[in-house]
This record gives C-alpha cells, structure tokens and sequence, in this order.
C-alpha cells in the first residue's frame, strides 16, 4: 500500500510503500476511497498537538470499502463502505466510558495522531468504531462529515437551542453546520476571516443570514456562538456579540491563547464551553440527520500524493469547504 508519512514535527509528509496491513483481534482493513484533509492534521504536523506517534500517517475524515476483517468481527462486513473518524479506541474501562463519556477517556486512541490514519491506501479500524455509510454513495462528498460534520454536531448540540446563532471560521465544519441549523429554523450569522469575500459569498449562498469579518459586529444579538477557527482572539469578541446568557463553544481540538478580557463580557450568564473529540452516538445522530439536512458538501480534490499541498492549502485558506485525498 502507498502512505503519507509524517517522520518529524514540521517536515512534509513522504510518500511510502508499505505491505497491506493485516487486521487483528476486532479490527477491519480499509480500502480508503477518500479521506478529507482537517485543521487538526495540521496541528499534528506543525506539532500543535504533544506527543503524536511517530512516524505517523496523518487523516481521520476516511470514507473506504472493507476489504479484510481480524477475528471476531461480524460487523462490519467485507464490502460495506463504512466512515473512520478521529476517535479511533477507548479503553471501556474508566471513569469516562463508564459514564457514556468516551469523548473523555483516559486511554484513547485517535486516528491520524496516535494510530495511523487515512492518508493512504489501507488503514487499520477498530470495528467498533467504524461506521456503516450504506446510503452516502459519493465518498468524497461524505468524507468531510466524518470530523468536520461530527465535531460540528457536538458543537451545535453544545450550543443548545439558540435560534441565531454565530459560527466563527467559516471553513469545512461551520459550512456543513451551517445547513443543518437552515434545516432546523436557526439564523446563521456566519465570521470569516477579515476581507474573505469569498468565503463570506460561500456562507451566504448557503442560507446564512449574514455574513462579515471576525473583527465586525453582528447586526443582532446571538443566542449562540461556536468558535472554529484557532484563534483565542475570537472568545471575546464572540462573548461581546451574544446576549445575556448566551453561550460560546469552542469547537477546535487546539486554539492559541485567549487574551485577558474584561469580567463585564462574561457576566450576566454568559458561558464558555469547549468541545473534546466525539462519541459513537455523536455520529449515529448525525450520520442519520445530514442526508435529511440535505447536507451538501464543498469539496476540492487532491490526489494522494499532493497531500502536502493540500495541507499548504488549507493553512493558507485557498478554497471554501473541505480538501479531500483521492
């Protein structure tokens, strides 16, 4: 199988043959159709996050046919496209798992940062935490629900009932959210970076009800934020735009640091909230909601081997939606 790998913190990612990997005990081989390319890829490779497993295979929004299945695993079968998302093992056993937490558990795995992931060919899953996608026909078009569409998910479902709602860093996650919120009678009041004309454009075509730079303020008050983009700045200037007990949801797995703020925007009820991983519920919720959204996807294409370019891309902001490896 050929492999992206990633040998060291802020080198480019080499392309690899390698011997198809064998499944074992509960665990199935992927043959990965598509795999989107996400933020925290990058924060794997610019070392944003500690102590990945290296060398390793970066990409966790994968979409691929089963191909081989280790012992003791029924489901899924050989044949059955199935979606690999960044959870990727929780250890059943802590505090956490117990409690119907395994967002939170103490031994996890993720795929792309401490198990190899899907900038490749084949990939190793955990059956149990793949996920049957029998009526997503378009892999590159799903590929993007796998981290972007979930995590999204976890956020709005954090956020609560807010009608108008903010979402910051208009990018893979905030354009799938977007359409879900259209679908459930929310006002999407979408933050892009300032000057993006075309991402606000993207936003707009999208049913947002407003669209403008992270530096501008809201024409209403939000119920709601939901922060994507990694930037600290972007807390209190969204406990400024939303209303007395509004809350703001930090939605990324890394941001940089929020800078000291006055008690006045947080007072009145307002709250801060962050979001950690997913649970296989998360996705059992959403999986079954985007095709009844009418979800569709933004995606730019990339082959296998210009994985690095596509990273370079996105860190660069050079197209709406999601990039996704072929």
């Amino acid at each position: 199988m050929k492999v992206m790998t990633l040998h060291a913190i802020g080198q480019t990612l080499q392309l690899e043959n390698r011997p198809d990997p064998i499944p074992g005990d509960g665990e199935i081989r992927v043959r990965v159709e598509a795999c989107a390319v996400c933020r925290t890829d990058l924060h794997v490779v610019d070392g944003d996050l500690p102590h990945p497993k290296l060398p390793i295979v970066p990409g966790h929004e994968i979409v691929g046919i089963v191909d081989a299945q280790g012992s003791g695993v029924r489901e899924p079968r050989v044949g059955a496209r199935v979606g690999v998302p960044w959870l990727g093992h929780t250890c059943g056993r802590c505090r956490y798992c117990l409690e119907g937490r395994e967002n939170l558990c103490d031994r996890p795995l993720f795929t792309g940062y401490t198990r190899d992931g899907g900038f490749a060919t084949h990939v190793i899953a955990d059956a149990r935490f793949a996920f049957a996608m029998p009526g997503f026909a378009d892999p590159v078009a799903a590929a993007p629900l796998m981290c972007a569409g979930l995590i999204g998910w976890r956020s709005l479902r954090t956020a609560g009932d807010a009608r108008r709602i903010g979402l910051y860093g208009f990018g893979a996650a905030a354009h799938i959210v977007a359409q879900v919120c259209r679908w459930q009678g929310r006002s999407v009041f979408a933050f892009t970076r300032p000057g993006d004309e075309e991402a606000g454009a993207h936003a707009l075509s999208l049913g947002c009800a407003w669209a403008g730079g992270s530096d501008e303020a809201p024409p209403e008050e939000l119920d709601a934020a939901i922060i994507f983009a990694p930037v600290g700045d972007l807390v209190p200037a969204a406990l400024k735009a939303v209303r007395k007990g509004g809350r703001v949801v930090c939605g990324g797995i890394h941001m940089s640091d929020i800078p000291q703020f006055p008690y006045r925007l947080l007072w009145e009820e307002r709250s801060i909230v962050s979001v950690a991983n997913l649970t296989r519920n998360d996705a059992t919720e959403f999986l079954a909601i985007a095709p009844m959204a009418g979800v569709r996807t933004t995606t730019t294409t990339y082959p296998l081997t210009a994985a690095n370019e596509a990273l370079a891309d996105l860190r660069a902001g050079r197209f709406q939606g999601a990039a996704v490896l072929v």
